[in-house]
């Protein structure tokens, strides 16, 4: 996380770099831009819960929300793709849940407790394929 939020503020700050500005206006500009940027995706990131309904499970970051139905879990199986879903940078040892409902057909989270997580999945979802569980890193 300290790595984006570095990117952030290179980017909010570069302007006064290149053109000099030094302008009070200026400065508070980029800097609310900054803090604002900044801030939104630390709640993001840092916000992240996974509840489990009677019928399906709700993955909640920031604004953002996600619902899959139980019904709807095809597999889950490990993924290292850390730049994509919620919890971004969090975790190199994500798991990416397959179902038929999201955008683009799976979803990337990374809870604290895998096995406990993956657990509670499988006694809610029957027909859950659980893919490579050797190659998680299950707490």
């Amino acid at each position: 996380m300290l790595i984006v939020v570095l990117v952030i503020g290179l980017v909010s700050f570069f302007p006064l770099f290149t053109e000099g500005g030094t302008q009070l206006p200026v400065v508070l500009i980029l800097s609310s831009s900054f803090l604002i940027v900044t801030s939104f995706v630390l709640w993001t990131a840092f916000s992240v819960k996974y509840i489990f309904f009677p019928n399906y499970l709700l993955i909640k970051g920031g604004p953002f929300r996600s619902r899959i139905p139980y019904e709807s879990v095809i597999k889950v199986s490990p993924t290292t793709a850390i730049f994509i879903g919620h919890r971004i940078l969090s975790s190199r040892d994500a798991i990416e849940i397959f179902n038929k409902t999201t955008f683009m057909g799976s979803l990337k989270i990374s809870p604290r407790n895998k096995r406990e997580f993956i657990s509670e999945l499988k006694k809610r979802c029957q027909n859950v394929k659980i893919q490579d569980c050797e190659k998680m890193h299950l707490n």
